[in-house]
């Protein structure tokens, strides 16, 4: 009996791998990534500008870092069938931990940035224990969490507070060559989470409890267990985010997650990548893909002065429009 459950879960496995594998979903927003630059190349070509100059494309890596981080982790999350919404405030929250931990002191780096993955893996934590054990819908629980988070940053600071040391900031703000150090980290980040997806167990298993959490279940999968660990890794992205964030800012601030938008950005450059919103489909591949289609998108709009109305309006029709493509090539498929 125990040989055959054990055959049982190798032949999910094989085939949740073959499933991986055959699955492409990033191949369009990196077709329509290309098709964007073209764009925005001609446009300032023919008002005399350029584009692909080394200044915009440094910006844009540096400004896509941090969303970037985030979305890598968001993906994990929608990967397994579940959502986080508390990612904004946690990125606050780190933020003005590592820099009242810091106060501005190159000894208590270490300290701070330990402090900062145990508080994020906390809140991973209490959101997947919440969503397993509550049996509460992601959407709702990760949204009281967040609430809750933000009512102590309301209650506890008014402003920034903190200090980063200046050895620190170099996070933020360095570069070898032409890639920042904050790129470097997001590849970084990116890397491993690809690594976890395609080459563990517990990756094919993050496939499988979104692709079909009974028959995962029943293939002897502890759906549980996975759902907590992708809310936990998902949290402690949001935490690196903040750390890098903080480096920027030389400080910590209580609104950097939200003046961020870091939720429905994480959210949409996920979904812009081809992961579907009801899990099991999709990988970190398109996500990174997504979040340079907007990072792209918005230096065109900043540098041609588009209002901010004009831009959102944009982004809401790439958004359907990506969508509506990835719908029609499932059905098709």
């Amino acid at each position: 009996m125990t040989q055959q459950l054990k055959l049982r879960r190798v032949s999910a496995e094989g085939s949740f791998l073959r499933r991986l594998s055959a699955d492409r979903p990033a191949r369009p927003v990196y077709l329509a990534l290309v098709l964007l630059i073209v764009l925005g190349w001609l446009l300032f070509a023919l008002d005399g500008g350029q584009f692909l100059s080394l200044e915009n494309v440094v910006g844009i890596q540096q400004r896509s870092a941090a969303l970037g981080i985030v979305a890598v982790g968001q993906t994990l999350v929608i990967l397994a069938g579940s959502l986080d919404l508390s990612v904004t405030y946690l990125i606050s929250l780190t933020s003005l931990v590592a820099a009242e931990i810091m106060a501005g002191s190159d000894a208590n780096v270490p300290a701070a940035v330990a402090a900062v993955l145990a508080v994020s893996a906390l809140v991973g934590l209490a959101n997947g224990l919440i969503v397993t054990r509550l049996r509460v819908h992601a959407f709702i629980a990760t949204l009281g969490v967040a609430l809750i988070i933000r009512g102590a940053l309301d209650e506890r600071y008014d402003g920034p507070a903190g200090s980063v040391p200046a050895s620190f900031q170099h996070l933020g703000y360095d570069r070898i060559g032409p890639l920042p150090v904050s790129a470097l980290l997001w590849a970084a980040v990116a890397a491993s989470v690809w690594l976890l997806l395609s080459r563990t167990r517990l990756g094919y298993r993050i496939y499988a409890v979104g692709g079909d959490i009974e028959v995962a279940r029943l293939s002897g999968v502890r759906t549980e267990r996975v759902v907590v660990v992708a809310h936990v890794v998902c949290s402690v992205c949001s935490g690196i985010a903040g750390l890098l964030l903080a480096s920027r800012l030389g400080a910590g601030a209580p609104t950097v997650g939200t003046d961020g938008g870091y939720d429905l950005e994480s959210i949409a450059a996920v979904v812009l990548g081809g992961t579907a919103l009801a899990g099991g489909r999709g990988g970190v591949a398109g996500t990174v893909g997504g979040v340079l289609l907007l990072a792209v998108l918005d230096s065109i709009f900043n540098q041609l002065e588009v209002n901010s109305f004009a831009k959102d309006v944009v982004r809401g029709v790439v958004l359907v429009a990506a969508l509506a493509i990835y719908a029609r090539r499932r059905r098709t498929s």
